[in-house]
């Protein structure tokens, strides 16, 4: 059996959290949100990775497919669902917007990644989805 850290959605995800403090080391706090995404999106390209900005998922509300859809910051490797957040603090909104997010999305797992912090592993959180 596989070490637990070796799941392929483990190894996802330590390479986007590695993506993420290489991007908050290069550019620091206080910038937009849009600004993080797309930077984020950039270096894990140059990773290898795949990732997919602004996914639109479609919403259903008792049968109805509504107008409007939900859109993700970034799915990375069609696997993990990544919200971007520059904030003060996390609030516990934040955290239940992405399992929303990933119920939508039928994804089991996600990243709430802020930002706006002196130190990048302040502003990490794992969200996960037990369906």
């Amino acid at each position: 059996m596989k070490n637990e850290a070796e799941h392929p959605l483990n190894v996802i995800t330590a390479d986007v959290i590695g993506a993420a403090i290489e991007v908050h080391r290069e550019l620091g706090p206080g910038l937009l949100e849009s600004i993080y995404r797309d930077c984020l999106a950039l270096e894990l390209g140059r990773m290898g990775m795949r990732s997919i900005r602004e996914v639109e998922i479609p919403v259903h509300y008792k049968g109805t497919l509504l107008e409007r859809s939900l859109r993700l910051d970034l799915l990375v490797e069609n696997e993990i669902v990544v919200e971007v957040k520059a904030v003060e603090c996390f609030l516990p909104v934040h955290a239940a917007q992405l399992l929303s997010y990933l119920r939508l999305a039928r994804k089991s797992l996600g990243l709430l990644l802020n930002f706006n912090v002196v130190a990048m592993r302040q502003g990490i959180r794992r969200v996960v989805n037990e369906f």
